[in-house]
């Protein structure tokens, strides 16, 4: 072997944070798949009103994820393998992806934090207009197509209404509120609800893509460690 005294530790160390990146990237896969098959935000994304779908700007950060899990898997593989071979190649072309996966990931932060409104205040606007249509008197040709948009919202979400319901909203609420609890004031608005969903599931995104940065930083300053012990190792000219 090559390397020996505190490089040898350096080596194991960095295969160590390799695997825990593996792991990481493995469990990233996981969450993300689980977010974009979520039942309740599957069953609010699939809607459509007015030949309109649902806005899914969420499902691009969760696309994001599904993508940076898979190749930090792969990446974890080569930097294992690159750190038990001792190879500067191995370990070189490591750097290199650790490098690009640090940049998409920085430029994914700064992406989700202009954006972390979007998402909420887009369903809420859609919200809105089927919420309109419902309450229509004047017999519109869309009102049913909008009442089955509102039952899924208040069903799924278990909420009912906006943060101002009008008048004519208040009248009908028991046909349009979740069946269980008809009573309007018993339910929160759809408005805070969805707020709440979304900002839950994007502090999970966030926390998870925190660890891995912390975890990118340890490795590439091991990784440049381990390559100039290789290289300036007896065994190595």
């Amino acid at each position: 072997m090559a390397v020996a005294g505190c490089t040898m530790c350096i080596k194991y160390m960095l295969f160590f944070f390799n695997f825990i990146f593996w792991l990481a990237g493995g469990v990233i896969l996981g969450v993300a798949l689980w977010l974009r098959h979520d039942s309740q935000t599957s069953n609010l994304l699939i809607l459509q009103f007015e030949g309109q779908q649902a806005p899914g700007t969420f499902y691009i950060s969760v696309y994001i994820l599904i993508a940076v899990g898979a190749v930090m898997m792969l990446v974890g593989f080569l930097g294992c393998y690159g750190a038990i071979q001792e190879s500067q190649c191995l370990l070189g072309t490591f750097f290199f992806f650790l490098v690009i996966l640090f940049a998409c990931e920085v430029a994914a932060a700064i992406w989700g934090f202009m954006n972390k409104d979007t998402i909420s205040k887009e369903l809420m606007n859609f919200y809105d207009s089927a919420y309109i249509k419902a309450v229509d008197v004047s017999g519109s040709p869309s009102k049913d197509a909008a009442i089955k948009v509102l039952d899924v919202f208040h069903n799924t979400l278990n909420c009912c209404g906006k943060r101002d319901n009008t008048v004519l909203f208040n009248q009908v609420s028991a046909t349009l509120c979740p069946k269980k609890s008809p009573d309007l004031m018993e339910h929160q608005s759809c408005h805070d609800k969805l707020v709440e969903l979304f900002s839950e599931k994007l502090y999970l995104i966030g926390l998870a893509a925190l660890v891995v940065a912390v975890i990118m930083i340890f490795e590439m300053i091991f990784t440049m460690v381990l390559c100039c012990g290789i290289r300036n190792s007896p065994g190595v000219y």
